[in-house]
């Protein structure tokens, strides 16, 4: 655009200048070798203009017959390098395709027709031919040779790092990454696994610093990256705990500010907090945190914050505890659980019963058995309850990758991922089997099943003993409290139906009301006087 505006500008001079010409008549007059030339300006202005042209052609055609050899090299050259990205287009399609076959032959004839080190992506089509080719030696080698290209490091050592992790080489596929995360610390892959290493290693500070390296560019960036900090740090705060707890509550306090409904975090940071006599502020920590997350391991830390505290003490934290999440399954649960040590069973049991209409799961239940334990000893409610307790679904726990941890681990034990470790009710158990006494033990353990799945539970109750009866007043066998007899209408549907078999049923002690969804149903009884319970 720029030459054909200069070009327009120098044509509109040449014009002006033989107007001016044209409208000014002189004469110009040449004397050379005794002759004398007399023209007009005008005429003399385009003898110039035209002898200024004939020299410039003249000097194009010299320049150009001078350089034609150069000229017709250089267009077979740019050909040849047309045709070889030709190829190296159609090889990494054909590579992307998974026609390893072509690919290779493509790639073989761009490395004819380009230099590989003018193009580095013949590398690349090279490698990627070879492993779909199968041929990972080759691969390898081709990606070592673009890892020492400064051009084409990464892409080398990316390649290098899914040959070790395929191989399952652990330690190779680590390092590569870190060379890379070195480099790049962008790279989310690289920075990945970089972090995985050091979490295992303990290495907090060099996490950190990795982390502190990456660039946010957007928000959710920016979210991932203070989460991973607030990890990190609540790590490195849990293990200076025990020998650093000024610098273990800097850190869990920042990564308490990062992410305020952390809760590893709110919990280290108060315990930090409490081994240096600040209950004031660690309490309003684990308050803050219970407000949006409440979780077991807050309330148990906010009760027992202060060890010489009476029992009575704890239940009024608790309460206190409770009043900031009304009508939540925690809330509940941490009352009934301070009342029962405090002997007040009835408040206990009330708040366990609110908790199973909130939430019926297994530890609402399994409180219910020790609160029924404690309070009236009566074996058959308590086993009562721990029969809705095989029903009922499982309770929270801290689960990554399969793996249910009592405690918070910053990192996966299986794949090493960072923060991978959820609060979320673990997958169902299917198809376990427990019979005789060891089934009372492990009723607590056992969670709820899917339909499709049927577990049994066979547990050997020793009936309980009843009073014994006076002289002048033999017991008569009726005198067990029994279910009504219920009739079963007989095979041949003529509606006139035999007796069930009376079957004993809990006892008759009033409750309150309590959802019978996870509970458990006994069969018939047996001759032996165990009972089954079946587990949909």
């Amino acid at each position: 655009m720029f030459r054909i505006l200069f070009f327009l500008v120098v044509v509109f001079l040449l014009g002006l200048g033989f107007a001016w010409l044209a409208e000014r008549p002189g004469d110009l007059v040449i004397t050379f070798g005794g002759y004398r030339y007399e023209v007009t300006l005008m005429v003399a202005a385009v003898l110039v203009v035209a002898v200024v042209a004939v020299v410039m052609i003249v000097w194009w055609l010299v320049r150009s017959i001078w350089n034609s050899p150069y000229a017709v090299a250089r267009y077979f050259r740019v050909r040849r390098r047309d045709r070889g990205y030709q190829a190296l287009s159609t090889g990494m399609i054909a590579a992307g395709a998974g026609d390893g076959g072509l690919a290779q032959r493509m790639g073989k004839q761009a490395a004819k027709l380009i230099s590989s080190d003018q193009e580095p992506l013949i590398h690349l089509l090279d490698a990627q031919a070879a492993l779909l080719e199968g041929d990972h030696e080759a691969a390898r080698k081709k990606f070592a040779a673009m890892a020492d290209d400064p051009e084409t490091r990464l892409l080398g050592l990316r390649g290098l790092y899914l040959e070790a992790e395929r191989l399952g080489e652990r330690e190779a596929a680590r390092h590569y990454a870190a060379r890379a995360a070195t480099q790049a610390p962008q790279l989310g892959w690289a920075v990945k696994a970089t972090l995985e290493a050091k979490t295992e290693e303990g290495d907090w500070p060099g996490a950190l610093a990795l982390v502190e390296a990456q660039k946010a560019a957007h928000k959710a960036d920016r979210e991932k990256q203070a989460r991973r900090r607030a990890v990190l740090l609540t790590a490195q705060a849990m293990e200076q705990l025990s020998t650093d707890p000024t610098a273990a509550r800097a850190a869990a306090l920042e990564a308490n500010r990062l992410q305020p409904d952390f809760v590893p975090a709110a919990v280290t940071a108060a315990r930090a907090l409490f081994r240096e006599n600040d209950l004031r502020r660690g309490s309003k920590v684990l308050e803050a945190v219970w407000k949006q997350e409440p979780h077991p391991e807050v309330a148990d830390l906010y009760v027992h914050a202060r060890p010489g505290d009476s029992t009575h003490d704890r239940l009024a934290r608790a309460k206190r505890l409770s009043r900031l999440k009304p009508n939540h399954v925690e809330s509940e649960l941490v009352v009934a659980r301070a009342a029962l040590d405090a002997g007040e069973f009835k408040e206990a049991r009330a708040a366990a019963e609110a908790a199973v209409r909130i939430a019926p799961r297994e530890g609402a239940f399994l409180l219910l058995a020790d609160i029924e334990e404690a309070e009236t000893g009566d074996q058959g409610r308590v086993r009562h309850w721990l029969a809705k307790a095989v029903r009922a679904p499982r309770d929270p726990a801290w689960v990554a990758d399969g793996v249910v941890s009592e405690r918070w681990a910053p990192a996966s034990p299986v794949t090493g991922q960072l923060d991978a470790f959820a609060w979320r009710v673990p997958v169902e158990r299917l198809g376990q089997v427990v019979e005789g006494e060891e089934a009372l033990a492990a009723l607590p353990a056992l969670a709820a099943r899917p339909a499709e799945a049927e577990a049994v539970v066979t547990v050997d109750a020793e009936p309980v003993p009843s009073p014994p009866a006076e002289e002048e007043a033999p017991a008569k066998p009726d005198d067990a409290p029994r279910v009504p007899e219920k009739a079963v209408p007989p095979a041949d549907g003529s509606g006139e139906g035999g007796e069930r078999p009376a079957v004993p049923d809990e006892p008759t002690e009033e409750r309150p009301p309590i959802p019978d969804d996870p509970g458990v149903e006994p069969d018939e009884a047996k001759p032996n006087g165990s009972s089954r319970f079946r587990l949909f």
